[in-house]
């Protein structure tokens, strides 16, 4: 009986297992790795859409407003806290107080009715995250956070995934500042960061905690 299939059919047959099987590995490779990683998944460097479009920068670069003149607890519990509509109102009550754009804050004033606030930094909710534990052992608002002072809108300027978190609990002197700087939002690394870093460390007591429990609890 003549062959049906010439010699070279046994090599096209090799050559499709071996790109089905690569093609299957590329595929693994982009779920597992490359698509979590992504901004479309992340939501990395994207802005949101707010009731009212506060302008950071313009607060707190521009007019040099403190953190803590709004997020109240970021020192002292584990959530940052977001400003009362009274808190608003402590300047817009005398300025820029016929403004069409801040009439959804006086609204909120007049009704008691807190304003729905997009959340930015959201992490799921099988993480625990503490703002004063960092911020209180040098942890700078900047360095999750972003340039802030910079941006009209807030956006998400880290990934938030574990392993951007586990880089610092690693390794903290890389990212340690002076208490006394942790909220100043022009704060740079010295060339001697760490140095610095493994100095404050010690004075501080951080410790590279990397255990489950750390964050989730």
């Amino acid at each position: 009986m003549a062959q049906l299939f010439p010699k070279a059919a046994n090599q096209i047959a090799k050559a499709s297992v071996a790109l089905a099987v690569a093609g299957a590995a590329l595929a693994a490779a982009l779920v597992m790795g490359v698509i979590p990683r992504s901004s479309l998944v992340t939501r990395q460097n994207e802005a949101r859409e707010q009731p009212v479009q506060f302008y950071h920068w313009h607060h707190t670069a521009g007019m040099g407003i403190d953190c803590r003149y709004c997020h109240t607890s970021v020192d002292k519990a584990a959530s940052a806290g977001i400003p009362p509509t009274k808190t608003c109102m402590n300047c817009h009550s005398q300025i820029f107080n016929q403004s069409p754009t801040l009439e959804p804050v006086r609204a909120s004033f007049r009704t008691n009715t807190s304003i729905e606030w997009v959340k930015v930094h959201d992490l799921p909710d099988f993480v625990y995250f503490n703002h004063s534990a960092h911020v209180n052992k040098g942890v700078g608002c900047t360095t999750c956070h972003g340039p802030v002072g910079k941006m009209a809108y807030i956006w998400q300027e880290k990934s938030l995934l574990m392993e951007w978190c586990l880089d610092c609990h690693r390794q903290p002197e890389k990212y340690l500042r002076p208490r006394s700087e942790v909220y100043s939002l022009s704060y740079e690394p010295p060339a001697g960061q760490l140095a610095l870093g493994r100095r404050l460390a010690a004075e501080y007591k951080v410790k590279t905690s990397t255990s489950c429990s750390t964050c989730h609890r």
